[in-house]
């Protein structure tokens, strides 16, 4: 499940490119989230809540992150910010958003709820339109309605009993909507601080804001329930890390592509752990959305280097 860390501009990369090495912790990184989002799902058949999600989450994923960060030149100094309000803005989309994606997960089947946290491209293109005032052409517009008629397909208007949840729905296309705003907000923040910062401070706000909830939703569970939240920490703390790793060593545009993989780890999950299998209007859904994700992030791809070679503009 997109976690949504993607950067507003693509880092500078050494002389020497790792394609592959990138594609491959990509890939990895895919992996993690799928088995975060498995794990949670499996975890929400006990009773669990999105707020404890939200905490254990965090909370084991932190060092994580932390041991990473050490890793990192300048280590603990990396942590530093010139903008602390714009990590706390940063941090309430981010932290609203994983609510309502882990909401979606306790309400849908694992490979709906996946497929909907795919549409943040599409209200990514809108947002960047309406707030940062981004020229949007007519086939990128074309992009952003395949993917809601993908969402539309997903619902399955009509069919009854087997339509899925409406309140399901709303919540996957709320967190999609927030992870675009965080994808907005992190093209500024990503000017002046530093990756690490930014990872390590939503981590921190987001077990700081579970740890309030958590004795108002919070109760005991199994030793198994507990292992799995543990379980999703330490896999959403590693698929940070392999994510952002990637893009140390690959253009975006080469490796977000392979976040897709996610659909695919969702339905192979949802079919091993939960013996779910997903319906053809499902899989139509999901290949309008990833189609149109796609194309949307060929065109910015495309977009960015026609702007590397046009003169600079002054600055306003």
């Amino acid at each position: 499940m997109p976690a949504p860390e993607r950067p507003g501009r693509e880092p500078t990369l050494p002389a020497g490119e790792d394609i592959a090495g990138g594609i491959a912790l990509r890939i990895a990184a895919a992996g993690c989230f799928s088995i975060m989002a498995a794990v949670l799902k499996l975890a929400s058949r006990d009773g669990v809540m999105a707020p404890e999600m939200l905490f254990y989450r965090a909370f084991f994923g932190l060092p994580v992150v932390l041991a990473w960060v050490l890793t990192q030149p300048g280590g603990l100094a990396s942590l530093k910010t010139r903008r602390p309000l714009a990590h706390v803005g940063r941090s309430v989309l981010g932290i609203v958003s994983i609510l309502c994606v882990f909401q979606t997960l306790t309400l849908l089947p694992l490979a709906d709820a996946t497929t909907l946290s795919f549409t943040a491209p599409i209200f990514a293109t809108l947002l960047s339109f309406l707030i940062l005032k981004e020229a949007v052409g007519p086939r990128r517009w074309a992009a952003v309605a395949v993917g809601f008629i993908g969402v539309v397909i997903v619902m399955r208007p009509g069919a009854g009993d087997h339509a899925v949840p409406v309140e399901g729905i709303a919540f996957g296309l709320v967190a999609a909507l927030l992870t675009a705003g965080v994808t907005v907000t992190l093209r500024q923040l990503r000017d002046t601080e530093h990756v690490a910062a930014i990872v390590f401070w939503f981590f921190v706000g987001s077990s700081t804001v579970g740890a309030i909830l958590l004795p108002f939703v919070g109760h005991w569970h199994s030793p198994l329930t507990f292992a799995l939240l543990v379980g999703s920490g330490l896999a959403g703390g590693l698929a940070q890390l392999y994510m952002t790793a990637s893009l140390q060593k690959a253009p975006v545009a080469v490796v977000a592509p392979f976040d897709y993989l996610q659909i695919v780890g969702a339905i192979v999950f949802g079919w091993w752990l939960m013996s779910t299998t997903p319906t053809l209007s499902t899989l139509a859904g999901a290949a309008l959305i990833a189609s149109s994700g796609l194309y949307t992030a060929w065109r910015e791809h495309i977009r960015r280097k026609a702007a590397l070679i046009q003169p600079t503009a002054p600055p306003v």
